[in-house]
């Protein structure tokens, strides 16, 4: 079913555009909630997103990954590309020599719901939440983040390890 989606796509069918709307525009929206700290900027994150994949799907080749990996792609750039454009206002403490974190028990994540998550992840000062989201969600890796953000790799560091020691602050308050 999938192909006939992307074969519509690629044909600018409006049906195809729906459905292939109506089956990811979940996980499209949380992506940028993740990256955005309210829902307004999320639904223009994800407005744009849909415009290029749309307007992209041409590049999407079926034989070297799926449609879902490549679209999310998309919509994590469009949300990086939002947070570039309002820079200024994103702060990056620069680092100090940073510690290891202590982490939850694993009985208390499965406490939280996504959707809980996902606003803990949303109240993140913008430089803690994007890194955050970049090195635990995305899999970049320090060195990549800090080329990405322009940014040292320690100030990548220390970011996500205040992401961290924030996000189990505020687990410990739930919980």
């Amino acid at each position: 079913m999938e192909n006939s989606l992307i074969q519509g796509l690629k044909a600018n069918d409006r049906a195809a555009q729906t459905a292939v709307y109506q089956a990811y525009r979940t996980p499209w929206y949380m992506i940028c909630l993740r990256y955005c700290s309210n829902k307004e900027d999320a639904l223009d994150v994800l407005q744009n997103a849909l415009i290029k994949i749309f307007s992209k799907i041409g590049q999407f080749d079926e034989t070297k990954g799926q449609f879902k990996s490549w679209s999310s792609q998309i919509v994590v750039n469009e949300s990086l590309q939002f947070l570039r454009d309002k820079r200024q206002s994103i702060q990056f403490e620069e680092a100090e020599l940073i510690h290891p974190l202590q982490y939850a028990d694993e009985e208390d994540s499965n406490i939280l719901s996504s959707e809980e998550l996902t606003k803990l992840i949303q109240q993140l000062p913008d430089g803690y939440r994007t890194v955050f989201n970049m090195y635990v969600m995305e899999g970049y890796t320090h060195p990549e983040i800090a080329e990405y953000l322009d940014i040292g790799i320690g100030t990548s560091k220390s970011q996500l390890s205040k992401a961290r020691k924030m996000l189990q602050k505020s687990i410990e308050v739930l919980v």
